[in-house]
């Protein structure tokens, strides 16, 4: 007898009546999760082509009256998107570079070099995960004053090195390389920094596609910490510009930029969703 149990026998499955209500209800869970999640993304998909009379209308209409694109193409212009999409892309894409680096090659230290109080330094790191993030914005901005870099992109980057949990994640996934396979390089001859290149990497594709998701989305979103250090207009992200340019912008024209704003990151998940899932499967699988 199997010792794996199911919700709905087999004999259930095979009556005409048991599969009609199996998939009947299958598919009802689906389709109210499915609108669960993607009826707010259609109301503010087509929220931008309402006009502004019918955005605050009472009850509000499902459907667009009429449909006005021009509320995509006012807040390209009004609201300098491109100028500010271009700053969200450097910031994000030099935190994701930074962050990699240092957290692969730290990871990679702690996990298989063994350095002396490694268990000491990787406690204090995972020390950090339990202080409120508002708690260092302080600190870190004195720090960045100190150093000049306000409204400098390395504000940004720098900061997101240290970032405890995607450290350990990789951390996580070094420690399930069997030590024969670093043996086996190091007969060959092949150097700590010459392992770590060919063979850790191309093993860790899959957790380092979720670490630079993760890193990306981070910068893409934050707001607190890119409003403290970019006072120059010019230099902000979208997540500032949204907000610091909604005051005098039409309802609808803003709804338009929060569409745009949020596209590269729905696209960026639609192309590497498969990573995704195989970075995590990867990530628990073992250990």
């Amino acid at each position: 007898m199997s010792g794996t149990r199911t919700l709905v026998s087999p004999a259930v499955l095979a009556r005409p009546r048991g599969k009609a209500v199996y998939w009947a209800v299958f598919t009802g869970v689906v389709v109210l999760f499915a609108l669960a999640f993607l009826f707010p993304v259609y109301w503010m998909v087509t929220g931008a082509t309402k006009s502004p009379d019918e955005v605050a209308r009472t009850p509000p209409t499902l459907v667009p009256q009429t449909w006005h694109l021009s509320g995509y193409t006012d807040a390209w212009d009004l609201m300098r998107l491109p100028t500010h999409l271009w700053n969200t892309v450097v910031q994000a894409t030099g935190a994701w570079a930074f962050q990699l680096v240092f957290c692969t090659a730290a990871a990679y230290a702690l996990s298989k070099l063994r350095p002396a109080f490694g268990t000491v330094i990787l406690g204090g790191i995972l020390a950090t995960l339990m202080v409120p993030a508002q708690a260092l914005v302080v600190p870190k901005y004195l720090t960045v004053a100190d150093l000049g870099l306000l409204n400098d992109p390395l504000a940004i980057w720098l900061p997101a090195v240290a970032n405890a949990f995607n450290l350990y994640l990789l951390k996580r996934f070094f420690d399930q390389i069997p030590r024969d396979v670093l043996e086996a390089a190091e007969i060959d001859g092949a150097g700590r920094l010459r392992t770590l290149w060919s063979i850790v990497l191309p093993m860790s594709r899959p957790v380092l596609g979720v670490v630079s998701i993760f890193a990306l989305v981070a910068v893409w979103q934050d707001f607190l910490w890119p409003l403290m250090v970019f006072s120059d207009t010019d230099k902000q992200p979208i997540s500032v510009a949204l907000v610091q340019l909604s005051q005098n912008i039409q309802l609808t024209v803003l709804i338009a930029a929060m569409v745009i704003a949020s596209i590269p990151m729905v696209a960026m998940f639609l192309v590497f969703q498969r990573h995704i899932i195989a970075g995590i499967s990867a990530g628990g699988s073992k250990g």
